[in-house]
């Protein structure tokens, strides 16, 4: 296992695995470097970077919850690396992590050799909000990992055609087994972060998606999600003509990226890079 010691001491975990184009995974908001297993065999001929932000998976919780932003983990981003000695690389940013993407557009845009989204833009929904907030930070009332994924085979709305063993895989993600029932895979003072956001007024992201002009841009939707509209989607194709845009069928937020649709749409992208 890898780790690397951030600015402010805390040790955060990453893989590092291949050879060519660099390319970053970057997860969702309590997901870790495992959000990305589905798409890994699709991706060849690439140096498949994945890291877990602080709080999360393997890294360390951090003792002030506030510093689980989006500027800090862009902060922990650059520092990755810097420790890898890598002068730029491509992102793919699930749901939050394309988030820090598109903050890495704004503030440090000449690490960037492209982004690709999943199922995020720059208008959140709230319905998807209101999704995330129902379970953040809380362990679930399932006991036992097969509940855990029955629960999310029936709760995980827009999702069809998806084989009871896959919601075992992502049982196993996103819950720990212990003897007290199931945990979650990172600090639940993650909550308190996010509803601080919450309190404030929302930004306006349109100037961090703007920021990825002239840079290689991808965006995976799915059909049913409830984070990603339609209608947000459209607008950030008219302002980037050239992006490459799929719609996920038989998918909510978010796909799990090795749907036909998604690997076409990384591995154009990926040539477009190399």
């Amino acid at each position: 296992m890898s780790f690397f010691r951030t600015s402010d001491k805390l040790s955060l975990y990453y893989t590092d695995e291949g050879g060519g184009l660099p390319v970053l995974c970057l997860a969702g908001l309590t997901r870790t470097t495992r959000d990305f297993d589905y798409v890994t065999p699709h991706l060849n001929g690439v140096r498949l970077i994945k890291m877990d932000y602080r709080g999360r998976g393997k890294s360390d919780w951090d003792t002030d919850w506030k510093n689980y932003a989006l500027p800090v983990e862009c902060r922990d981003v650059i520092e990755l690396l810097d420790h890898l000695e890598l002068d730029q690389v491509a992102v793919i940013g699930t749901s939050r992590g394309g988030l820090n993407a598109m903050g890495l557009a704004m503030g440090a845009k000449a690490r960037l050799l492209g982004v690709a989204l999943n199922d995020i833009g720059p208008v959140i929904e709230p319905e998807g909000l209101a999704f995330i907030s129902g379970y953040l930070g809380r362990a679930p009332a399932a006991k036992t990992l097969v509940d855990a994924a029955r629960a999310m085979e029936t709760t995980y709305t827009g999702f069809t055609d998806v084989p009871f063993s896959r919601w075992m895989e992502e049982a196993e993600k996103h819950f720990e087994q212990t003897t007290k029932g199931l945990q979650i895979t990172y600090d639940p003072r993650l909550r308190d972060a996010v509803e601080a956001v919450g309190a404030q007024a929302a930004p306006d992201l349109w100037p961090y998606f703007d920021a990825l002009e002239d840079l290689p841009l991808a965006c995976i939707r799915g059909e049913a999600s409830n984070l990603l509209s339609r209608d947000t989607l459209a607008e950030m194709q008219r302002r980037r003509p050239d992006m490459i845009a799929v719609t996920v069928h038989g998918r909510g937020h978010i796909p799990f990226l090795d749907e036909p649709e998604a690997v076409a749409a990384l591995q154009t992208w990926i040539e477009i890079l190399k």
